[in-house]
């Protein structure tokens, strides 16, 4: 690695900003912290306790307009501003890991791409599930071929919230970025699509259970990836009792995993990236895998959201865009996300028509 450290700002300290990128951040050699957005005076306060050293300013503006004194930008913001700050952050010289959902609409994502090549900058999408401690033993049981030919893929993220606790989300549309489909929906989509490959939406139910919702809150999909895996993919907020994560089909086994992972609620709690406990689920929360009649638990693999910046800074450090090494996520898998999640609407205003006429 190089001796100076990626300068690096965090737009928003929310619950994106704070428990997601900043931690991660601090905690990484590479990176210097060195500037954080945010108007909140309660979420100043706390930024200013927890990162003595890093620059406080107001708005993302703010940290823009200091791009000459850094190298990186993450947004951390509400998803319709994500289009033209990080548009504006690649103009500034700067490089870009945008929170998901990447932006409101694929063809907006698609000009940042190609804005970004022209520029020879990074721009990278926070999908950080992919290291969820589930999502691993999932890809490690697919790689060993456990389960054999896989014909069904059944993954799921449910909550009871029956209250929308953020203030942007409270009026926000689906233009706005609002739902669970943007919300939840683009990190269950991503792991689909990085399982089994490019897909079709064929069938789509969503709804708006909660009074006070804007969007959605209640999604269910039916996938036909091009490998022939079919998907069904379940996303509520309105769940009382939580179906599985993950439950896996396949012509020679399968597999089945409750809870959540923990890497959220650990941070959350005051724990760090560099805690030995740090991702390591308990056993009683481990999966449940299934070969010719005989049943095993099978222990998760510890959750790692820290590759994501580890892979960044190896990107970064090795000439950025020029390089032939990988980002961390590709932007153009979450374009594909985001066209699913297009093709789903699209679907389901069909449906309602129909139903209609």
């Amino acid at each position: 690695m190089t001796s100076q450290p990626i300068r690096t700002a965090v737009a928003g300290f929310g619950l994106s900003g704070s428990v997601f990128h900043s931690p991660y951040i601090s905690a990484n050699p590479a990176y210097e912290l060195a500037v954080i957005a945010t108007s909140d005076a309660e979420r100043q306060a706390k930024a200013k306790e927890r990162y003595p050293r890093a620059k406080i300013v107001n708005t993302p503006a703010d940290a823009l307009a200091l791009a000459d004194e850094l190298d990186l930008i993450v947004l951390g913001t509400p998803p319709a501003t994500h289009y033209p700050l990080a548009k504006a952050a690649l103009e500034a010289g700067l490089d870009v890991v945008v929170d998901k959902p990447f932006v409101t609409h694929s063809a907006q994502g698609e000009e940042l791409i190609q804005l970004a090549a022209r520029l020879g900058r990074v721009l990278t999408v926070y999908q950080n599930r992919r290291w969820d401690g589930d999502a691993l033993t999932v890809r490690k049981l697919l790689d060993a071929g456990t389960l054999g030919t896989v014909t069904r893929f059944e993954v799921g993220m449910e909550r009871w919230a029956p209250e929308i606790a953020k203030a942007w989300k409270a009026g926000a549309t689906v233009e706005d970025g609002g739902g669970v489909l943007f919300d939840l929906g683009t990190h269950v989509l991503d792991l689909a699509l990085r399982f089994f490959g490019p897909a079709t939406v064929t069938y789509s139910e969503i709804a708006a259970r909660r009074p006070q919702e804007n969007a959605d809150d209640d999604v269910f999909l039916v996938l036909r990836h091009d490998s022939g895996v079919i998907t069904h993919v379940t996303i509520n907020l309105n769940s009382h009792l939580h179906g599985p994560r993950f439950r896996i089909l396949g012509t020679q086994g399968a597999f089945a995993k409750f809870g959540s992972d923990p890497q959220e609620p650990f941070v959350l709690g005051g724990g760090l990236p560099t805690d030995p406990q740090y991702g390591v689920e308990p056993e009683e929360d481990y999966g449940i895998l299934e070969v010719d009649g005989q049943r095993s638990t099978i222990p998760t693999e510890r959750g790692a959201y820290p590759e994501f910046y580890r892979l960044l800074a190896e990107k970064l450090d090795d000439g950025g865009t020029a390089s032939a090494r990988p980002a961390p996520v590709d932007p153009a898998d979450s374009v594909a996300v985001l066209k699913l999640i297009e093709q789903a609407r699209d679907l389901a205003r069909k449906k309602i028509n129909l139903h209609e006429a």
